[in-house]
Protein backbone atom coordinates (compact mmCIF):
# COMPACT_ATOMS: atom_id res chain seq x y z
CA UNK A 1 0.00 0.00 0.00
CA UNK A 2 1.74 3.67 -1.18
CA UNK A 3 2.05 6.34 1.77
CA UNK A 4 1.64 10.05 1.32
CA UNK A 5 0.27 11.63 -2.11
CA UNK A 6 0.19 8.01 -3.85
CA UNK A 7 -2.24 6.77 -1.26
CA UNK A 8 -4.50 9.73 -1.83
CA UNK A 9 -4.06 9.31 -5.14
CA UNK A 10 -5.02 6.11 -4.96
CA UNK A 11 -8.60 6.66 -2.43
CA UNK A 12 -9.38 9.13 -5.15
CA UNK A 13 -9.34 6.79 -7.90
CA UNK A 14 -10.95 3.86 -5.80
CA UNK A 15 -13.86 6.53 -4.96
CA UNK A 16 -14.21 7.95 -8.36
CA UNK A 17 -14.40 4.70 -9.92
CA UNK A 18 -16.77 3.28 -7.85
CA UNK A 19 -18.91 6.42 -7.90
CA UNK A 20 -19.41 6.04 -11.65
CA UNK A 21 -21.01 2.58 -10.95
CA UNK A 22 -23.09 3.66 -8.28
CA UNK A 23 -24.15 6.27 -11.04
CA UNK A 24 -24.64 3.92 -13.57
CA UNK A 25 -25.01 0.19 -11.65
CA UNK A 26 -28.71 -0.70 -12.43
CA UNK A 27 -30.20 -4.19 -12.52
CA UNK A 28 -29.92 -5.11 -9.03
CA UNK A 29 -27.20 -7.57 -7.01
CA UNK A 30 -26.68 -9.96 -10.22
CA UNK A 31 -25.70 -6.84 -12.56
CA UNK A 32 -23.88 -5.10 -9.82
CA UNK A 33 -21.56 -7.79 -9.75
CA UNK A 34 -20.97 -7.77 -13.61
CA UNK A 35 -20.53 -4.32 -13.50
CA UNK A 36 -17.94 -4.61 -10.97
CA UNK A 37 -16.09 -7.48 -13.34
CA UNK A 38 -15.95 -5.64 -16.32
CA UNK A 39 -14.55 -2.69 -14.49
CA UNK A 40 -11.97 -4.06 -11.82
CA UNK A 41 -10.84 -7.75 -13.08
CA UNK A 42 -11.35 -7.27 -17.50
CA UNK A 43 -10.71 -3.14 -17.68
CA UNK A 44 -8.52 -1.90 -14.39
CA UNK A 45 -6.77 -5.46 -13.72
CA UNK A 46 -6.76 -4.65 -9.68
CA UNK A 47 -7.71 -8.24 -9.41
CA UNK A 48 -7.76 -11.57 -11.02
CA UNK A 49 -10.32 -13.56 -12.58
CA UNK A 50 -9.95 -16.41 -9.95
CA UNK A 51 -9.79 -13.97 -6.99
CA UNK A 52 -12.65 -12.19 -7.65
CA UNK A 53 -14.75 -15.61 -8.36
CA UNK A 54 -13.39 -16.46 -4.56
CA UNK A 55 -14.76 -12.97 -3.47
CA UNK A 56 -18.32 -13.09 -5.42
CA UNK A 57 -18.56 -17.07 -3.43
CA UNK A 58 -17.46 -15.18 -0.09
CA UNK A 59 -19.76 -12.76 -0.31
CA UNK A 60 -22.77 -14.88 -1.45
CA UNK A 61 -22.27 -16.90 1.25
CA UNK A 62 -22.19 -14.43 4.25
CA UNK A 63 -25.40 -12.65 5.02
CA UNK A 64 -25.84 -8.99 4.26
CA UNK A 65 -25.79 -6.86 0.39
CA UNK A 66 -23.67 -9.48 -1.43
CA UNK A 67 -22.47 -7.01 -4.20
CA UNK A 68 -22.29 -3.87 -1.40
CA UNK A 69 -19.86 -6.64 0.14
CA UNK A 70 -17.80 -7.44 -3.17
CA UNK A 71 -17.64 -3.61 -3.78
CA UNK A 72 -15.93 -2.89 -0.05
CA UNK A 73 -13.98 -5.74 -0.05
CA UNK A 74 -12.31 -4.58 -3.48
CA UNK A 75 -11.60 -1.46 -1.59
CA UNK A 76 -10.31 -2.77 1.21
CA UNK A 77 -7.96 -4.93 -1.27
CA UNK A 78 -6.88 -2.15 -3.26
CA UNK A 79 -6.67 1.27 -0.40
CA UNK A 80 -6.95 -0.60 2.77
CA UNK A 81 -9.36 0.69 5.54
CA UNK A 82 -9.91 4.10 3.70
CA UNK A 83 -10.22 2.57 0.23
CA UNK A 84 -13.41 0.13 1.93
CA UNK A 85 -14.71 3.08 3.22
CA UNK A 86 -14.59 5.20 -0.29
CA UNK A 87 -15.90 2.35 -1.98
CA UNK A 88 -19.14 1.86 0.05
CA UNK A 89 -19.83 5.61 0.05
CA UNK A 90 -19.59 6.22 -3.40
CA UNK A 91 -21.13 3.12 -4.70
CA UNK A 92 -24.16 4.16 -1.97
CA UNK A 93 -24.08 7.66 -2.07
CA UNK A 94 -26.05 8.15 -5.45
CA UNK A 95 -29.29 6.15 -4.66
CA UNK A 96 -29.17 7.14 -0.95
CA UNK A 97 -29.89 10.74 -2.18
CA UNK A 98 -32.49 9.72 -4.79
CA UNK A 99 -34.80 8.37 -2.35
CA UNK A 100 -34.42 10.56 0.22
CA UNK A 101 -35.33 13.31 -1.91
CA UNK A 102 -38.03 10.96 -2.99
CA UNK A 103 -39.16 10.48 0.94
CA UNK A 104 -39.15 14.18 1.20
CA UNK A 105 -41.29 15.21 -2.37
CA UNK A 106 -43.65 12.16 -1.93
CA UNK A 107 -46.11 14.24 0.65
CA UNK A 108 -46.36 16.89 -1.65
CA UNK A 109 -47.54 14.51 -4.63
CA UNK A 110 -51.34 15.01 -4.36
CA UNK A 111 -51.94 15.25 -8.08
CA UNK A 112 -54.09 12.54 -10.21
CA UNK A 113 -50.33 12.28 -12.18
CA UNK A 114 -48.61 12.02 -9.27
CA UNK A 115 -50.82 9.82 -7.71
CA UNK A 116 -50.61 7.40 -10.63
CA UNK A 117 -47.04 7.36 -10.58
CA UNK A 118 -46.85 6.21 -6.42
CA UNK A 119 -49.78 3.79 -7.71
CA UNK A 120 -47.75 2.15 -10.32
CA UNK A 121 -44.55 1.90 -8.19
CA UNK A 122 -46.65 -0.25 -6.10
CA UNK A 123 -47.70 -2.27 -9.05
CA UNK A 124 -43.62 -2.36 -10.31
CA UNK A 125 -42.82 -3.85 -6.91
CA UNK A 126 -45.16 -7.10 -7.20
CA UNK A 127 -43.02 -7.84 -10.90
CA UNK A 128 -40.06 -7.21 -9.23
CA UNK A 129 -40.59 -9.03 -6.19
CA UNK A 130 -42.03 -11.95 -8.23
CA UNK A 131 -39.54 -12.27 -10.93
CA UNK A 132 -36.51 -12.59 -7.20
CA UNK A 133 -38.50 -15.21 -6.12
CA UNK A 134 -39.08 -17.04 -9.36
CA UNK A 135 -35.13 -16.51 -9.78
CA UNK A 136 -33.93 -16.95 -6.29
CA UNK A 137 -36.26 -20.24 -6.62
CA UNK A 138 -34.32 -21.47 -9.43
CA UNK A 139 -31.10 -21.08 -8.00
CA UNK A 140 -31.59 -21.88 -4.07
CA UNK A 141 -34.49 -24.42 -4.16
CA UNK A 142 -33.33 -27.05 -6.90
CA UNK A 143 -33.79 -30.48 -5.79
CA UNK A 144 -37.17 -31.66 -3.20
CA UNK A 145 -34.93 -31.43 0.04
CA UNK A 146 -34.89 -27.33 -0.43
CA UNK A 147 -38.20 -26.74 -1.91
CA UNK A 148 -39.76 -28.29 1.25
CA UNK A 149 -37.59 -25.76 3.29
CA UNK A 150 -38.96 -23.29 1.75
CA UNK A 151 -42.35 -24.50 1.61
CA UNK A 152 -41.83 -25.01 5.85
CA UNK A 153 -40.79 -21.30 6.20
CA UNK A 154 -43.99 -19.71 4.20
CA UNK A 155 -45.64 -21.86 6.82
CA UNK A 156 -44.22 -20.64 9.63
CA UNK A 157 -44.11 -16.57 8.44
CA UNK A 158 -47.81 -17.24 7.71
CA UNK A 159 -49.03 -18.83 10.89
CA UNK A 160 -46.23 -17.04 13.30
CA UNK A 161 -46.03 -13.75 11.71
CA UNK A 162 -43.86 -10.79 12.03
CA UNK A 163 -39.91 -10.75 12.79
CA UNK A 164 -40.37 -13.53 15.04
CA UNK A 165 -41.88 -15.85 12.44
CA UNK A 166 -38.87 -14.60 9.67
CA UNK A 167 -36.07 -15.54 11.96
CA UNK A 168 -37.44 -18.43 13.16
CA UNK A 169 -38.11 -20.11 9.70
CA UNK A 170 -34.32 -19.04 8.42
CA UNK A 171 -33.37 -21.05 12.15
CA UNK A 172 -35.40 -23.98 11.16
CA UNK A 173 -34.43 -23.79 7.55
CA UNK A 174 -30.80 -23.85 8.66
CA UNK A 175 -30.98 -27.03 10.80
CA UNK A 176 -33.20 -28.60 8.36
CA UNK A 177 -30.66 -28.21 5.77
CA UNK A 178 -28.01 -29.67 8.22
CA UNK A 179 -29.67 -32.61 7.87
CA UNK A 180 -30.90 -32.67 4.71
CA UNK A 181 -28.83 -30.83 2.27
CA UNK A 182 -25.25 -32.65 3.11
CA UNK A 183 -25.60 -34.35 0.33
CA UNK A 184 -25.88 -31.29 -2.44
CA UNK A 185 -23.27 -30.14 -4.43
CA UNK A 186 -23.69 -26.60 -5.52
CA UNK A 187 -19.82 -26.35 -6.48
CA UNK A 188 -16.72 -24.57 -4.16
CA UNK A 189 -14.83 -21.85 -4.87
CA UNK A 190 -10.93 -21.72 -4.27
CA UNK A 191 -8.97 -19.66 -1.77
CA UNK A 192 -9.25 -16.07 -0.70
CA UNK A 193 -6.35 -13.87 0.10
CA UNK A 194 -8.02 -10.81 1.42
CA UNK A 195 -5.58 -9.89 4.34
CA UNK A 196 -7.55 -9.06 7.30
CA UNK A 197 -5.76 -9.59 10.38
CA UNK A 198 -7.40 -12.51 13.31
CA UNK A 199 -7.67 -10.34 15.87
CA UNK A 200 -9.08 -7.38 13.62
CA UNK A 201 -11.83 -10.52 12.56
CA UNK A 202 -12.12 -11.53 16.56
CA UNK A 203 -13.56 -7.87 16.87
CA UNK A 204 -15.72 -7.71 14.55
CA UNK A 205 -17.39 -10.56 15.39
CA UNK A 206 -17.98 -9.69 18.92
CA UNK A 207 -19.48 -6.43 18.17
CA UNK A 208 -21.59 -7.95 15.39
CA UNK A 209 -22.59 -10.23 18.33
CA UNK A 210 -23.00 -7.26 21.04
CA UNK A 211 -24.86 -5.47 18.83
CA UNK A 212 -27.06 -7.70 17.45
CA UNK A 213 -27.83 -8.54 21.52
CA UNK A 214 -27.34 -5.10 22.97
CA UNK A 215 -29.53 -3.06 21.06
CA UNK A 216 -32.86 -5.09 21.85
CA UNK A 217 -32.04 -4.75 25.21
CA UNK A 218 -31.05 -1.34 25.25
CA UNK A 219 -34.35 -0.89 23.73
CA UNK A 220 -36.11 -2.64 26.51
CA UNK A 221 -34.06 -0.63 29.21
CA UNK A 222 -34.77 2.42 27.44
CA UNK A 223 -37.20 2.53 25.20
CA UNK A 224 -36.85 5.46 22.77
CA UNK A 225 -38.03 5.48 18.81
CA UNK A 226 -34.28 6.26 17.71
CA UNK A 227 -32.97 2.91 19.45
CA UNK A 228 -36.30 0.88 18.18
CA UNK A 229 -35.53 1.99 14.55
CA UNK A 230 -31.66 1.31 14.91
CA UNK A 231 -32.57 -2.33 16.67
CA UNK A 232 -34.95 -3.05 14.01
CA UNK A 233 -32.50 -1.94 10.87
CA UNK A 234 -29.35 -3.95 11.82
CA UNK A 235 -31.27 -7.13 12.57
CA UNK A 236 -33.17 -7.10 8.90
CA UNK A 237 -29.27 -5.85 8.28
CA UNK A 238 -28.04 -9.04 10.12
CA UNK A 239 -30.75 -11.67 8.82
CA UNK A 240 -30.32 -10.72 5.15
CA UNK A 241 -29.03 -13.84 2.82
CA UNK A 242 -29.78 -13.90 -0.48
CA UNK A 243 -29.87 -10.48 -1.52
CA UNK A 244 -31.62 -7.62 -0.95
CA UNK A 245 -35.02 -8.16 -1.86
CA UNK A 246 -35.06 -10.47 1.22
CA UNK A 247 -34.96 -7.61 3.54
CA UNK A 248 -38.25 -6.21 2.45
CA UNK A 249 -40.15 -8.61 4.46
CA UNK A 250 -37.99 -7.98 7.45
CA UNK A 251 -38.44 -4.16 6.94
CA UNK A 252 -42.25 -4.41 6.32
CA UNK A 253 -41.75 -6.38 9.80
CA UNK A 254 -40.55 -3.57 11.60
CA UNK A 255 -42.08 -0.95 10.22
CA UNK A 256 -45.27 -1.39 8.24
CA UNK A 257 -47.04 -3.81 11.05
CA UNK A 258 -45.69 -1.50 13.89
CA UNK A 259 -47.42 1.52 12.25
CA UNK A 260 -44.51 3.36 11.39
CA UNK A 261 -44.65 3.29 7.99
CA UNK A 262 -47.66 3.25 5.85
CA UNK A 263 -48.02 0.12 3.51
CA UNK A 264 -48.76 2.76 0.77
CA UNK A 265 -45.79 4.69 1.75
CA UNK A 266 -43.81 1.49 2.21
CA UNK A 267 -44.43 0.19 -1.47
CA UNK A 268 -44.00 3.29 -3.07
CA UNK A 269 -40.58 3.68 -1.98
CA UNK A 270 -39.80 0.07 -2.50
CA UNK A 271 -41.14 0.13 -6.40
CA UNK A 272 -38.39 3.83 -6.48
CA UNK A 273 -35.66 1.72 -4.83
CA UNK A 274 -35.91 -0.35 -8.24
CA UNK A 275 -35.88 2.67 -10.52
CA UNK A 276 -32.34 4.02 -9.29
CA UNK A 277 -28.95 2.49 -9.49
CA UNK A 278 -26.77 1.18 -6.57
CA UNK A 279 -27.65 -1.10 -3.81
CA UNK A 280 -31.65 -2.03 -2.95
CA UNK A 281 -30.00 -1.16 0.71
CA UNK A 282 -30.29 2.52 0.57
CA UNK A 283 -34.09 1.76 0.72
CA UNK A 284 -33.46 2.17 4.34
CA UNK A 285 -32.51 6.00 3.59
CA UNK A 286 -35.70 6.48 2.50
CA UNK A 287 -37.65 4.66 5.15
CA UNK A 288 -35.43 6.66 7.64
CA UNK A 289 -36.53 9.79 6.33
CA UNK A 290 -39.97 8.86 5.87
CA UNK A 291 -40.19 7.81 9.87
CA UNK A 292 -39.04 10.99 10.85
CA UNK A 293 -40.00 13.80 9.15
CA UNK A 294 -38.58 16.28 11.72
CA UNK A 295 -34.96 15.09 11.20
CA UNK A 296 -35.28 13.15 8.04
CA UNK A 297 -32.04 13.50 6.79
CA UNK A 298 -30.30 12.50 10.24
CA UNK A 299 -32.78 9.34 10.75
CA UNK A 300 -31.87 8.41 6.83
CA UNK A 301 -27.92 8.89 7.22
CA UNK A 302 -28.47 6.25 10.88
CA UNK A 303 -31.02 3.97 9.01
CA UNK A 304 -28.88 3.68 6.24
CA UNK A 305 -25.31 3.21 8.57
CA UNK A 306 -26.91 0.69 10.37
CA UNK A 307 -28.49 -1.67 8.02
CA UNK A 308 -25.34 -2.00 5.81
CA UNK A 309 -22.81 -2.30 9.30
CA UNK A 310 -23.46 -5.75 9.87
CA UNK A 311 -23.22 -7.42 6.59
CA UNK A 312 -19.81 -5.59 6.59
CA UNK A 313 -18.87 -7.08 10.19
CA UNK A 314 -19.62 -10.53 9.33
CA UNK A 315 -17.26 -10.02 6.11
CA UNK A 316 -14.47 -8.70 8.17
CA UNK A 317 -15.04 -11.10 10.80
CA UNK A 318 -14.74 -14.27 8.21
CA UNK A 319 -12.09 -12.83 5.95
CA UNK A 320 -9.36 -14.54 7.99
CA UNK A 321 -11.02 -17.79 8.68
CA UNK A 322 -12.86 -17.86 5.02
CA UNK A 323 -10.69 -20.86 3.37
CA UNK A 324 -11.10 -23.19 6.41
CA UNK A 325 -14.70 -22.56 7.02
CA UNK A 326 -16.02 -23.04 3.57
CA UNK A 327 -14.23 -26.71 3.20
CA UNK A 328 -16.75 -27.80 6.27
CA UNK A 329 -19.55 -29.51 4.97
CA UNK A 330 -21.69 -29.01 8.02
CA UNK A 331 -21.66 -24.94 7.31
CA UNK A 332 -22.21 -25.60 4.03
CA UNK A 333 -25.54 -27.88 4.08
CA UNK A 334 -26.58 -25.17 6.68
CA UNK A 335 -26.50 -22.27 4.52
CA UNK A 336 -27.94 -24.25 1.96
CA UNK A 337 -31.21 -24.51 4.18
CA UNK A 338 -31.22 -21.01 5.20
CA UNK A 339 -31.33 -19.94 2.06
CA UNK A 340 -33.75 -21.94 0.70
CA UNK A 341 -35.90 -20.76 3.62
CA UNK A 342 -35.46 -17.79 2.34
CA UNK A 343 -37.29 -18.21 -0.56
CA UNK A 344 -40.05 -18.88 0.92
CA UNK A 345 -39.79 -15.87 3.65
CA UNK A 346 -39.76 -13.46 0.32
CA UNK A 347 -42.18 -15.98 -1.08
CA UNK A 348 -44.95 -15.30 1.93
CA UNK A 349 -43.88 -11.86 1.26
CA UNK A 350 -45.34 -11.65 -2.45
CA UNK A 351 -48.33 -11.79 -0.89
CA UNK A 352 -48.82 -9.84 1.58
CA UNK A 353 -47.79 -7.18 1.16
CA UNK A 354 -46.80 -6.66 -1.83
CA UNK A 355 -49.42 -8.31 -4.11
CA UNK A 356 -52.39 -7.77 -1.48
CA UNK A 357 -51.64 -3.75 -0.86
CA UNK A 358 -51.20 -3.25 -4.84
CA UNK A 359 -53.64 -5.48 -6.89
CA UNK A 360 -56.80 -3.79 -6.67
CA UNK A 361 -58.68 -4.76 -9.78
CA UNK A 362 -58.12 -6.58 -12.70
CA UNK A 363 -56.31 -3.75 -14.43
CA UNK A 364 -53.39 -3.88 -12.04
CA UNK A 365 -53.05 -7.65 -11.94
CA UNK A 366 -52.48 -6.77 -15.69
CA UNK A 367 -49.93 -4.41 -15.66
CA UNK A 368 -48.26 -6.04 -13.37
CA UNK A 369 -48.33 -9.44 -15.40
CA UNK A 370 -46.66 -7.21 -18.09
CA UNK A 371 -43.65 -6.07 -15.81
CA UNK A 372 -43.42 -9.80 -15.11
CA UNK A 373 -42.79 -10.66 -18.27
CA UNK A 374 -40.98 -8.00 -19.41
CA UNK A 375 -38.28 -9.10 -16.83
CA UNK A 376 -38.27 -12.55 -17.13
CA UNK A 377 -39.25 -13.28 -20.96
CA UNK A 378 -37.85 -9.82 -22.35
CA UNK A 379 -34.92 -9.69 -20.01
CA UNK A 380 -35.53 -5.91 -20.04
CA UNK A 381 -33.95 -4.24 -16.88
CA UNK A 382 -35.48 -3.73 -13.66
CA UNK A 383 -35.39 -0.03 -14.06
CA UNK A 384 -36.33 0.26 -17.78
CA UNK A 385 -39.40 -1.78 -16.22
CA UNK A 386 -40.44 0.03 -13.29
CA UNK A 387 -40.43 3.24 -15.19
CA UNK A 388 -43.04 1.81 -17.26
CA UNK A 389 -44.89 0.34 -14.61
CA UNK A 390 -44.50 4.27 -13.22
CA UNK A 391 -46.10 5.52 -16.27
CA UNK A 392 -49.02 2.91 -16.93
CA UNK A 393 -50.28 3.45 -13.51
CA UNK A 394 -51.10 6.66 -14.48
CA UNK A 395 -53.55 5.25 -17.08
CA UNK A 396 -55.03 3.93 -13.71
CA UNK A 397 -55.91 6.91 -12.17
CA UNK A 398 -60.23 7.39 -13.03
Amino acid sequence: MPSGPARLDRIREIFLAFLALGLTSFGGPAAHLGYFRNEFVARRRWLSEQDYADLVALCQFLPGPASSQVGFAIGLQRGGGWGAAAAWTAFTLPSALILVVFALSAGLLDGPVSQGIIHGLKVAAVAVVAHAVLGMARSLCPDQQRAGIALAAVLLVVFIGGTAGQVFAIAIGALAGLILCRSANDGAAGHSSLPVSAGAGRFSALLYLLLLAGLPLLVWLTPSPLLDMLDGFYRAGALVFGGGHVMLPLLEAEVVQTGKVTANEFLAGYGAAQAVPGPLFTFAAYLGAVMQPATPVLWAMLALLVIFLPGILILLAVLPHWNNFRRWHRAQALMRGANAAVVGILGAALYQPVFSSAIIGPEEFALALTGFLLLSVWKLPAWGVVIAMALGGILLVP
